[in-house]
């Protein structure tokens, strides 16, 4: 049966050419991604009345979380061949980022920040999920404009038939079906911190959630997803789960884990008031 519904995609990747200099569409959604985490920490310190000197979470955190996406599809995807072609590792220009590897870059670079600003550690997690789901819902539009990392054949109306790399069946958007449940978390989590106040009250709830949100997400649209790599094929018959779903597990568990905590009776961070470094010093 023939799906006429289907959006046939051919969008060229490349943003800008002059000469044999390129801008990638992608690469301007990794920055857009990053900018929106620097402009919401710039408004969570305003809102909260800390230090406004706090401008190098560009470093911490963005280049770790670049880094980590990098090492993360190298060593999570194809580990054998990058040991084997290290220098390879650095070329970035011909793709591969895995957003756990990501994850893990990020949650390092944060463990900098706060204790270079000493900062209760928990305070940065729970404010980057914000920029985070958002921001990963951007890129994820990048990897549609790469036709890349999209679903199974479908005779769904919304198929997406991605001619540019010789696809001439829909397949399932699932670039698309991410970037709208990012953006579902975004929603809750803006919702949580600027009307529930919950970065305060409930210290662990927003990273919980973020966590959650983005990889259930990725857990779930994985069984609807091409295999990145061959050897995944054999994975899923023998596990059922591919590498991307039994990386996601321990995520998963850690937000339901940070959710639940406050419930516990345990503190994660002492008293707002009592934070050093941050606070802004009153005029004498």
């Amino acid at each position: 049966m023939i799906n006429f519904l289907a959006v046939t995609w051919d969008m060229n990747p490349v943003f800008f050419r002059m000469g044999s200099f390129e801008v990638m569409w992608y690469g301007l959604c990794w920055m857009t991604a990053i900018g929106l985490g620097v402009i919401y920490f710039g408004d969570f310190t305003k809102r909260e009345k800390l230090s406004p000197k706090l401008d190098n979470i560009f470093w911490w955190g963005a280049l770790a979380t670049i880094i980590g996406a990098r090492l993360g599809h190298c060593l999570f995807y194809a580990p054998e061949y990058y040991l084997a072609h290290p220098i390879e590792m650095l070329y970035i220009r011909e793709g591969g980022m895995a957003s756990h590897g990501a994850a893990v870059g990020l949650l390092l670079g944060l463990w900098g920040f706060s204790r270079q600003h000493k900062l209760p550690y928990i305070w940065a997690l729970d404010r980057v999920m914000i920029p985070v789901t958002v921001g990963g819902a951007v890129v994820r539009i990048g990897n549609l404009i790469n036709s890349e990392i999209y679903g199974h054949a479908t005779d769904l109306p919304w198929g997406f038939i991605f001619t540019r790399v010789g696809e001439t069946e829909p397949m399932h958007p699932t670039q698309i079906y991410e970037a709208l449940c990012y953006l579902v978390t975004f929603a809750v989590l803006v919702f949580l911190y600027y009307r529930r106040d919950a970065g305060v009250r409930r210290p662990g709830m927003l990273f919980g959630v973020g966590l959650v949100g983005v990889f259930l997400t990725r857990f779930l649209i994985e069984y609807i997803k091409n295999v990145q790599e061959a050897k995944e094929i054999e994975m899923i018959a023998t596990i059922g789960m591919n590498i991307g779903q039994l990386l996601s597990i321990p995520f998963i568990l850690a937000g339901i884990l940070m959710i639940v905590w406050p419930y516990t009776g345990f503190k994660l961070t002492p008293d707002a008031n009592r934070w050093s470094g941050l606070r802004k010093q009153k005029a004498a």
